[in-house]
């Protein structure tokens, strides 16, 4: 059987996914991908990456790769080997312990290959972050942000809403979408922001945590907001320090990996000097998207 290759569009970057037994594993597993395939990559664009699904690939000898990582990602289990001679080898875990997929890539994630492991949830859930983790990495030597937080637009503004779990995200994400006018949700758990030419950009993803967001759209970045649960309804704007501060914690990254890091934190740098940040310090209730929309949206 022929491989199956695709190519994806996602916030202006172009990604190639080869399937080499596509009876077994096929573009069906990223359903949630389709709004962002596209039939080629223009001719002067490059890809971010390339990855080959590969369930044939073998782990790395083990005296070729050092262990530096076991981890809790929050929907399950990652454990981070160091090749020796270059690149890394990640396994994804569900939160069951049941190993989904193997990853082996170059050092900046430009060349990315996995094999999958299970049923179709399995498959689904192994290739889903292999994608998610591959693409927030490499793009984040392309002035790219991964982040956690749900985004809605208004007024043809991005603003994202980043908070602690259990804080009041969504709940006050439902207050924007109920009570402001010209709104609507651009996704619900993990928007990209670009810097290009100087501007700030955030789009949608493929990813949209528990909410099926997957919108392929991009907005200007009108304002960065942190939420945090109080007594009463107002807003605290953040100097660039706090703002870089309060940013950083929500972006994905690999802190081990110093030039990835610092990329992250030089393109926070940037963002923070580019478009302002609050603390939204609010109850669940319509007063607190009013005063919230009223302090931070572009006039």
């Amino acid at each position: 059987m022929n491989p199956q290759t695709i190519n994806l569009c996602i916030a202006e970057h172009y990604i190639k996914v080869t399937f080499l037994n596509p009876k077994v594993n096929n573009y069906a597993l990223i359903s949630s991908s389709q709004p962002f395939f596209v039939d080629e990559k223009p001719a002067d664009a490059e890809y971010l990456y390339d990855l080959v699904v590969d369930d044939d690939l073998e782990p790395i000898e083990k005296s070729r790769r050092d262990r530096i990582r076991d981890f809790e990602s929050g929907n399950g289990h990652i454990i981070v080997d160091l090749i020796k001679d270059g690149g890394y080898q990640f396994i994804f875990k569900d939160l069951r312990g049941n190993e989904c997929s193997m990853l082996q890539c170059t050092k900046r994630f430009e060349h990315v290959k996995c094999a999958l492991k299970g049923g179709y949830d399995s498959r689904h859930f192994g290739l889903t972050n292999v994608m998610m983790f591959s693409t927030a990495i490499a793009a984040s030597f392309h002035q790219t942000l991964f982040i956690h937080a749900s985004l809605v637009r208004h007024n043809g503004y991005g603003y994202p809403f980043c908070a602690n779990s259990g804080t009041g995200k969504s709940t006050h994400v439902s207050n924007w979408l109920r009570h402001i006018p010209n709104c609507d949700l651009m996704n619900d758990d993990n928007p990209i922001i670009r810097i290009i030419d100087n501007k700030a950009y955030i789009y949608g993803s493929p990813w949209s945590g528990k909410t099926p967001c997957y919108r392929n759209i991009k907005a200007p970045l009108g304002a960065m907001s942190r939420i945090d649960r109080a007594d009463h309804n107002y807003v605290e704007k953040l100097s660039p320090v706090e703002a870089f501060t309060s940013i950083l914690p929500s972006c994905s990254s690999m802190k081990w990996d110093s030039d990835c890091y610092d990329h992250i934190c030089n393109t926070v740098s940037k963002l923070v000097s580019l478009v302002p940040a609050y603390i939204i310090h609010c109850l669940p209730n319509r007063e607190a998207a009013e005063v919230s929309c009223a302090s931070i949206a572009v006039k």
